[in-house]
Order: structure tokens, then C-alpha cells, then sequence
């Protein structure tokens, strides 16, 4: 609930604006009721009109993508980009193929990335597209007839000091290979920082496929130390998801001495309670892109249950939800703090909704929100970027130290941000806080544009 009068005339001009975009309109009220005692106390960001350009994207390009399938029928589908924010740094997010792609979800997407590429202190702005191309089921030569249509359009708006899309669902290696090849031909150069989440061979970063899983581990960790001096070790984890950061964060929990006895996908999830065998996982879903149900059928003592929201039922001390958007309701939230919980961080981009933030933090859970807890996938991007400048490549163990100690500082910056604003143990509102404070000083020092 809003109480700033500024605050509550720009949200209502949102909703205005675009009556039908309910995930950006979620977006944008989380962030201005976390930053309403930054507003209350600078009057001159009203005068500026701060928040009414920030919550405005600088630009926003739809076009339409032809291709041909496989037994030669045109297929027509919508690709987009939103450049939302290039304050502090290029326009910098990812691609998501998926048939639920709109422009209200990438909207949202976007907007959230602004704030959580501040988070990682480095000189990146925010942006994010996409497509309602679903890579399920197509074969490969589909899949590269499509990115080569979708990059024939987008190269036009991108560019490493001007955008620099990356992967997100349904956008893998497989689909920035095809992205890259299709912009290097077309622009007869090799701008290897245009693009981030490449392959090794032609200047992908080591560490950037665990960088999100990880990382939300590491900001993790250091949220338990510091807040109930506590950590990973011997706790029991739930893991929504089974793509790359639900399988990276389920790695890096139990070298930290977790175990892992649930993950799932769209259809379903499973549990073991002898703790999840990722490399079963792995063969599943990175070898051949099956359903997580195979695993039921090949590790006995686990089991497989249709429905994927029903995961958040089995007990757990840390919950790691890594699959997508409003995941977890307010029932959801409810079964997580009757397992008796001691923490929620977030993977996925905003997998839970208000009432269900609302439930976790007021029986007393750690709560942390994606824009700081996922930030690890972006941070590594920007070293990837930093690597292709300098035409040189850091070892995995240098970009793990960089990463853990981006998600170290996150933590703290975000912990002390709702301090200094009179908000102690709020992380919702030290994210936004901490990640609005640096775009907004670098929007008045550049004026009205």
C-alpha cells in the first residue's frame, strides 16, 4: 500500500498508461513502496520527475519474426526489446523464447533488471526481450531459422556500447550461438561483447552457466551468517526448477553442506528424500532436455508428483524457488512456513507475489528478493563483456572469486540500505533502496533526457 502522495500519482499513472500489464504493474508498486522513505526524504527527485521517467522504458521495439518450419510452412511470431533504463551503463538483459511472452512480461523484466544491475556495482543499465517462440519440440535447424529471422531485426537496435542481450528461458547456448553467428554475417564483424552467455570457443566466460545458481547460494550464505549466524550445513533445501539455475544452486548448496531433496519443472516435481543425485538431473535435462518425471524412474526412493506448485509442501529449512514469475501465491507461502522454513531467496525473476512476500516476512523468514539474489547470472555477463574488451580469459576459479564477493557485497549493501532508511531485515525494500539510489543520482547529474 502506497502512502506517498508522489508515489501514488506516478503508480496510478502507470496503471493508466497500460491498463492491461499486470506483471509490470506488480513490478512497479513492490518498487515504489519500497522506495518511499528515499522519496520523502529528496523532494528534488519529484521536481526532476524521477520516477515518472523511471518507470517509463527509453524505448521499446516490437517487430515480427518469419520463419519456416521444418516441412516448409511460414511461422509468424513477435519479437521484442525493451531498453529501459541506460543511465549507469549500456542496455543489458536477456532473451526469453517462451509462448507466454509479452510485452507486459518483459516490461517487468526489464524494469526489475535496471535495479538489479546496479545491485552488482557494475556499469550496466537494464533491458530485456524476447519472443513467444516456443524452442520445445522444434529441431535445431528450426531453432537456428528462427534466432537468424529474430537477429535480422534486432541487430538494428543492439550493439556492445549500446545493448547486450543475454540468455533467459528458452535462450541457451544452442540459441546464442545461432543469435551471434546471424549478427557477426550481417555485420561483417566480430563484436564479441554483444552478446553474452557464448560459447568458450568464440569468447564465452567460464563460470557464467553456474554464475545465477551459484551466486544465489553465495548471497544466500551470507545472509544466514550474518543475520542468524547460521549457514548451509546440515540444512534440508527445496529447490524449485530444473533448469541451469535451479541445477547450479542445487551444486553449489550441497558442496556447502546442504541437502537437496526436491526440484521440479512445468509439469511436476520430485523428491528424495536421500538428496537429490544431480548428476541423474544433469543427464535429464542437459543431456536431452527431458522431464525431471524420468528421474522418479531411475532413482529408486524418489518420487514424482504432477503439479509443480505442489513442491512447496514438502518441509524444508531454505527455500530456493528458480522456476518463473508467481510461482508462489499466498498459499504457497503459507506451506512454506508451516515446513518451518528459516529462509526464502529467490532464483527465478519475481517467483513470488505480495501476499505471499507479506506471509514469509511477517513469520519471521529471511527473505531475499531476485533482483539481489539472482544477480549472479548478470554480474558474470559483465565480466564476460570486461573479458572480451581486454581479448583475454580469467580461469574459472577468478571468476568464481569475483562473483562470490559481487554477491558478498550485494548482501551488504542491500542489509545496509534498509537501515540507513528505517527498514532493518527488509531486503525487498534494501534491493530497491540500494539499487534505485545509484540510478537516480546518475539520472539528475545527466538532466532531463
Amino acid at each position: 500500500m502506497l502512502n506517498n502522495e508522489y508515489c501514488k500519482r506516478v503508480y496510478a499513472q502507470v496503471l493508466a498508461r497500460d491498463p492491461e500489464q499486470k506483471e509490470f504493474h506488480q513490478a512497479v508498486l513492490e518498487v515504489l513502496e519500497g522506495l518511499e522513505p528515499m522519496v520523502e526524504r529528496h523532494p528534488e527527485m519529484e521536481q526532476a520527475g524521477l520516477l515518472e521517467r523511471f518507470v517509463e522504458p527509453e524505448r521499446v521495439v516490437s517487430f515480427r519474426v518469419p520463419w519456416t518450419d521444418d516441412s516448409g510452412k511460414v511461422q509468424i511470431n513477435r519479437g521484442y526489446r525493451v531498453q529501459f533504463n541506460s543511465a549507469i551503463g549500456p542496455y543489458k538483459g536477456g532473451l526469453r523464447f517462451h509462448p507466454t511472452v509479452n510485452l507486459s512480461i518483459l516490461k517487468f523484466l526489464g524494469f526489475e533488471q535496471v535495479l538489479k544491475n546496479s545491485l552488482t556495482g557494475l556499469p550496466i543499465g537494464g533491458g530485456k526481450g524476447g519472443s513467444d517462440f516456443d524452442p520445445k519440440g522444434k529441431s535445431d535447424a528450426e531453432v537456428m531459422r528462427f534466432c537468424q529471422s529474430f537477429m535480422t531485426e534486432l541487430q538494428r537496435h543492439i550493439g556492445q556500447f549500446t545493448d547486450v542481450p543475454a540468455g533467459d528461458i528458452g535462450v541457451g547456448g544452442r540459441e546464442i550461438g545461432y543469435l551471434f553467428g546471424q549478427y557477426k554475417r550481417l555485420r561483417n564483424s566480430f563484436d564479441a561483447a554483444v552478446l553474452t552467455g557464448k560459447g568458450l570457443t568464440y569468447g564465452g566466460s567460464l563460470a557464467r552457466t553456474e554464475a545465477t545458481g551459484y551466486g544465489l547460494c553465495y548471497l544466500t550464505e551470507e545472509m544466514l551468517k550474518c543475520l542468524k549466524n547460521d549457514s548451509f550445513a546440515g540444512k534440508t533445501v527445496v529447490i524449485s526448477g530444473s533448469g541451469n539455475v535451479a541445477i547450479f544452486a542445487c551444486e553449489k548448496a550441497t558442496a556447502l553442506g546442504a541437502k537437496v531433496v526436491a526440484l521440479s519443472d512445468s509439469n511436476g516435481y520430485i523428491h528424495d528424500p536421500n538428496g537429490i543425485q544431480l548428476d541423474v538431473v544433469k543427464d535429464i535435462k542437459l543431456g536431452h532436455r527431458g522431464r525431471i518425471k524420468e528421474y522418479a524412474q531411475r532413482v529408486p526412493g524418489s518420487t514424482y508428483t504432477e503439479g509443480f506448485r505442489g513442491i512447496w509442501s514438502i518441509p524444508c529449512d531454505i527455500a530456493l524457488p528458480c522456476a518463473t514469475q508467481n510461482e508462489i501465491t499466498a498459499a504457497e507461502a503459507e506451506e512454506i512456513v508451516k515446513g518451518g522454513a528459516m529462509a526464502v531467496a529467490e532464483g527465478a525473476n519475481m517467483p513470488s507475489t505480495p501476499e505471499a512476500i507479506e506471509i514469509i516476512q511477517k513469520a519471521g523468514l529471511l527473505f531475499a528478493p531476485a533482483k539481489a539474489a539472482n544477480a549472479g547470472g548478470v554480474a558474470t555477463s559483465a565480466l564476460e563483456m570486461s573479458q572480451n574488451s581486454m581479448r583475454y580469459s580469467w580461469t574459472f576459479e577468478e571468476v568464481d572469486a569475483k562473483l562470490h564477493d559481487i554477491m558478498v557485497n550485494i548482501f551488504h549493501n542491500i542489509n545496509d540500505a534498509a537501515k540507513e532508511y528505517g527498514q532493518e531485515g527488509n531486503l525487498v525494500a534494501g534491493a530497491n533502496l540500494a539499487g534505485f539510489k545509484k540510478v537516480a543520482d546518475a539520472m539528475l547529474a545527466q538532466g532531463i533526457v
